[in-house]
């Protein structure tokens, strides 16, 4: 057990014995009298390292899905479904109406879902907070990403929580004079021209003009000296501001603090492993789930499976790695390490993994193979300190040791050049300049997981897959492993449907 207390608050840290108290609100639910939040006070309570770690990659499976649907340019709606329904196995966010039906008894045990509800998502909000305040890119992502779902849950809420919430705030929204309205009216009414029957009722505030820069961008808004006047009903945007505003100059206090915090070293692998997950868009969560045929029965791959295998259903990383074992008759370590785990977690035998192994280096001796023997083995488990190694996910390879002279592993469009990577698509999958343009453009800008996605999207088409559906139901490329049992279950299901 430790307990949190990282706030971005100038000055590092809030007192180990702190102990924030929340009014009730009447509503029987603090400390958090809400489903909405504007995170402005850390968490201070005991929790494990296992909920610190699982609850802040729970969160980071939802802005995972955010980045990802930005990424792919997603319309809101898209958008607002992927969310929900990650949300909802991962995140749930329950309205106070839940706990306000049934009987007594009843809404107190709702009650008691909807507090640990929020204590998880409010926690869960400050340990990715520090994991993305380290730099300014990953700070501009979390922004991003957790602006998206704070908008989801405001619009998403009901109407009577939404004033609730508001009420308990103190934004600092200045009304604009009606005196000043009424002399700008033309100008107004420019902007609002559906106002014009309305106009005398109607009320504005005023916020500085770069706090809602959609409505600027838009020319949705009069501006003057500096500041937007914008209709009291369009609070949407303004809450968003508040919030976008307020995260910001958190997360630039929590990057100065790093510096001087003294957390629990169990802490801080944690960190830099969700802010690897961070900077991929993707997480590295992955279940084993053995290859099936179509009559749901469990395939037990051989060594001569391999190879058409890997060329008609493995993601580009582990084709390359076979074409150049199957053209060199050999790999260096970082890759065969990778391809091993590879084939391992896909249900390939050791003694089919060792076969499979000294045909592909047929031009060693036995003595020399005996080495690489041992190396399986050890992948497998089986000698040395007998871990059961996992298969690599695209956020240890990405992030991983990068490829050098002669080395075949890593991610290709993390570690190809632009040239060598658009060989690669049109050699192994004949994909077209325009799309390959646009697989490009998502590499350029640092989301290699959707350009491997994009990628399954162009060559499964022929069996149905469109864009965005990506593995299936929007799921985004983040494991080998899943691109393969995805890519297979697509064509077994074409064979039973033909």
């Amino acid at each position: 057990m430790f307990r949190t207390g990282v706030s971005g608050a100038e000055g590092g840290t809030p007192s180990r014995a702190q102990v924030v108290h929340h009014p009730m609100r009447g509503n029987g639910l603090a400390p958090y009298p809400y489903r909405l939040s504007m995170y402005q006070v850390p968490p201070v309570q005991d929790i494990t390292v296992e909920e610190f770690e699982q609850w802040a990659l729970d969160r980071l499976r939802v802005l995972a899905d955010i980045e990802t649907a930005a990424a792919r340019n997603q319309s809101w709606p898209e958008t607002k479904a992927a969310i929900e329904a990650r949300s909802a196995a991962h995140l749930p966010l329950h309205s106070n109406s839940v706990a306000q039906s049934g009987t007594a008894s009843g809404a107190a045990a709702k009650t008691q879902e909807l507090l640990a509800e929020r204590r998880k998502d409010h926690v869960s909000h400050f340990v990715l907070r520090l994991a993305f305040s380290r730099t300014d890119e990953l700070r501009r992502r979390f922004l991003h990403a957790e602006t998206t779902l704070f908008r989801w849950k405001w619009e998403t809420e009901h109407l009577a929580e939404r004033e609730a919430f508001l009420r308990s705030q103190d934004f600092v929204w200045r009304a604009v004079p009606a005196e000043q309205q009424q002399r700008f009216r033309e100008q107004l009414l420019a902007v609002h021209p559906r106002m014009a029957a309305t106009f005398d009722t109607e009320s504005f505030v005023q916020v500085p003009w770069h706090r809602v820069p959609d409505l600027v961008e838009k020319r949705r808004v009069f501006v003057h000296q500096g500041t937007a006047w914008i209709p009291t009903k369009e609070q949407t945007s303004l809450v968003l501001a508040e919030f976008q505003s307020g995260l910001q100059a958190q997360l630039e206090l929590t990057a100065r603090a790093l510096p001087r915090l003294d957390e629990d070293d169990r802490l801080m692998p944690v960190l830099e492993h969700l802010s690897m997950g961070s900077m991929l868009g993707a997480t590295s969560d992955y279940s084993s789930a053995s290859l099936v045929n179509t009559d749901g029965e469990a395939i037990t791959l051989t060594a001569d499976m391999v190879v058409p295998l890997v060329r008609q259903h493995a993601p580009l990383c582990m084709r390359h790695l076979q074409e150049t074992l199957s053209a060199k008759h050999h790999l260096l370590h970082q890759s065969r390490l990778q391809y091993n785990l590879f084939l391992k977690e896909l249900g390939l035998p050791v003694e089919e993994a060792l076969v499979f192994w000294r045909r592909s280096f047929s031009q060693m001796t036995d003595d020399q193979f005996k080495s690489h023997r041992y190396n399986i083995r050890h992948g497998y488990g089986l000698e040395g300190g007998r871990h059961n190694y996992p298969a690599r996910s695209c956020t240890t390879i990405i992030s991983g040791f990068p490829p050098g002279p002669q080395e075949t592993h890593g991610c290709p469009f993390r570690h190809f050049s632009q040239a060598n990577l658009s060989a690669a698509l049109s050699t192994h999958y004949h994909i077209s300049p325009a799309d390959q343009a646009e697989i490009l453009a998502s590499v350029q800008a640092g989301h290699y997981h959707v350009a491997c996605t994009r990628v399954f999207e162009l060559t499964h088409a022929a069996q149905g897959v469109r864009r965005g559906d990506g593995l299936g139901q929007g799921e985004s490329v983040s494991h080998p492993n899943r691109y393969t049992e995805a890519s297979w279950q697509r064509a077994q299901q074409a064979t039973t449907d033909a």
